[in-house]
């Protein structure tokens, strides 16, 4: 049965959408206000923190899914090469580094403008992009970081493994 079946003719707002799904998916998480929600997620890699927030101002789903990253300074530069080439990559949402707080960033936000509602469906899948993302594109941010190899030969193992999963 899909998710949205759960939810036939009931108007439910993002946030409790994105609280069923974790439930179901057995995440843990933790409501931190009506608008918000944050949970964890294990990948192959990492664990996954992944914080939702609908913004009633700008009728936006946004998406955070983020994990510790510590580059040595000096391979900042090819770290944001990476992401460059990553970001070509993806389609829907998009990754950054934000070195102040030593974070690996993939977001993305859902745009309901005019009363649109969003399908537990339209959440889930917007919630596990964010991690296949995030699982695919890891081993090329740790190869150029730390394996010190080419973007290019990173990239061509990210695109290798996912096209060795079709």
């Amino acid at each position: 049965m899909a998710l949205s079946e759960q939810f036939l003719e009931e108007d439910l707002h993002p946030i409790d959408i994105v609280e069923h799904i974790a439930g179901v998916r057995d995440w843990t998480f933790e409501r931190i206000a009506d608008d918000q929600i944050a949970m964890e997620v294990e990948g192959q890699w990492k664990t996954y923190s992944i914080t939702l927030a609908w913004s009633a101002y700008d009728e936006t789903l946004k998406l955070v899914c983020s994990h510790e990253a510590q580059p040595p300074k000096e391979r900042l530069p090819a770290l944001y090469e990476t992401l460059n080439a990553v970001n070509d990559e993806c389609w829907a949402g998009a990754f950054t580094y934000w070195g102040k707080q030593q974070l690996m960033i993939y977001r993305y936000g859902l745009v309901l403008a005019g009363g649109q509602v969003a399908s537990p469906d339209q959440i889930d899948a917007l919630i596990r992009e964010a991690i296949q993302n995030s699982e695919r594109f890891y081993p090329a941010f740790q190869l150029v970081v730390w394996g010190e190899r080419t973007v290019k030969d990173a990239m061509q193992v990210a695109i290798a493994e996912a096209y060795g999963r079709a």
